[in-house]
């Protein structure tokens, strides 16, 4: 929380990297194959862009008062050899609080270069690319 009682921008970061490890991470890996940390991801860029604050809910009766109940849709875009895009919007109940896009990078731990996108990596983030198949998450 920020002095203003908002959640802080840099916890907006944060809560878009936990969603985004969610899916490459965690949902490739509960789909049936390796997830993309298996070979390396890095990332190029952070870009977000805040709506609105996110401000923390009090209730005098709770100490400490609860966080707010924010929601996280993401999806994919820009698929190419060695990168893709992460596309994100923050809500905080039905209100959009934020968008983000991060680009990410195949990598090669052991070679310390980016790599190229294996066909299994690519066919996994294209089910979450709206240009492909309309897909969001």
């Amino acid at each position: 929380m920020d002095s203003y009682g908002h959640v802080n921008n840099t916890r907006f970061l944060t809560l878009y990297e936990e969603a985004r490890v969610a899916l490459i991470y965690a949902l490739a890996a509960e789909r049936g194959g390796p997830s993309l940390v298996d070979d390396g991801v890095v990332i190029s860029r952070h870009e977000i862009d805040y709506v609105r604050p996110v401000v923390y809910r009090t209730d005098a009766s709770l100490a400490p008062p609860p966080p707010p109940h924010v929601r996280i849709e993401l999806w994919i875009e820009n698929i190419r050899g060695a990168q893709f895009t992460v596309v994100y919007e923050l809500f905080d109940g039905d209100l959009l609080a934020s968008r983000a896009r991060t680009v990410c990078v195949l990598f090669d731990l052991a070679g310390q270069r980016p790599r190229r996108m294996t066909p299994h990596e690519r066919e996994f983030l294209s089910r979450y690319d709206p240009a492909v198949d309309g897909a969001r998450t």
